[in-house]
């Protein structure tokens, strides 16, 4: 997480294709405009915007301005338009880009990779979206404008939290408003029946769960619970059940740590070659092809 500051006028080419991006505005303005033909956004002091990649986008205080730097894969920053080289540069601690003092300050920060779990959620996103201070008044913009300034043991943990819990508080916002396309999955939490056989499944995976286990945990007769979950869900519990399974699999998987074998005890499959048949059907590959293509 950084603290970008700019003297007007100043505009900066996104291009780093993290797969999510989050802009918090402390003081001045900016632009974001998207490179999808969508119009401009303005945020403004306590607005909070988050950008969904790989598409690229452009920061500026106008969006008539001429971007000056690329923001390219790995934060690798690149001169534009024949602008001098060092103009956005390094300004110390967690600090970016003309002066400390400039007018315009805002936070940002990244995740650099995307999960299948995730995935889930944020493909539900629109590629830009903006929650201002008139809709939601965002209580982390002051400890977050706070803490970035300090270099004290075990910041950046501090920072990478709050960075979490910021972006799960924006999201619920975000999925509160009518214009919203909340997955039906997430809009089902809040169902009393639904919603709590989901965090079942979701919480303990490898259960050997079926529709009668989950119906007496929730309360109901197993047609009851097959009929609303399908109904707001989308999709029967086991199938549901299944994709969660797969999904967190996969990201598993990508992190290299735990043999196949483990993994698919982890997620619920009896033995490796379950959890490959099950995932090759679902992903196309393998699990070791999907583990190698990731690494």
């Amino acid at each position: 997480m950084i603290r970008a500051c700019f003297d007007p006028p100043w505009s900066v080419r996104i291009a780093d294709e993290a797969p999510l991006s989050v802009m918090i505005m402390v003081r001045g303005h900016a632009w974001i405009v998207p490179e999808d033909g969508s119009a401009p956004q303005l945020i403004r002091p306590g607005d909070v915007a988050i950008a969904r990649g790989p598409d690229h986008y452009t920061c500026a205080d106008d969006p008539a301005t001429r971007p000056l730097a690329e923001i390219q894969p790995g934060e690798r920053c690149v001169p534009l338009g024949g602008a001098p080289f060092g103009q956005y540069k390094d300004l110390g601690l967690r600090a970016w880009g003309q002066s400390l003092d400039s007018p315009v300050e805002m936070l940002i920060g990244t995740y650099q990779a995307r999960g299948e779990i995730t995935g889930r959620l944020l493909d539900a996103l629109p590629p830009l979206l903006v929650l201002p201070t008139e809709v939601w008044d965002c209580p982390l913009t002051p400890l977050l404008a706070d803490e970035i300034a300090k270099d004290e043991p075990g910041q950046d943990v501090v920072l990478d939290r709050l960075l979490d819990l910021l972006m799960i508080a924006s999201l619920r916002a975000w999925f509160s408003r009518p214009e919203a396309a909340a997955p039906a999955w997430y809009k089902a939490m809040g169902d009393p029946v639904v919603g709590q056989a989901i965090r079942l499944l979701q919480d303990d995976p490898a259960h050997p769960w079926t529709i009668a286990a989950l119906a007496a945990k929730a309360g109901v007769s197993r047609a009851a619970l097959a009929r609303r979950f399908t109904e707001l869900v989308g999709e029967p519990p086991m199938a549901y059940l299944t994709g969660w399974r797969l999904a967190l699999a996969a990201d598993l998987l990508r992190d290299g740590e735990q043999t196949i074998a483990a993994i698919a005890r982890r997620v619920g499959y009896g033995s490796a070659f379950a959890l490959s048949s099950a995932f090759k059907r679902v992903y196309g590959v393998s699990p070791q092809d999907h583990r190698s293509r990731a690494a």
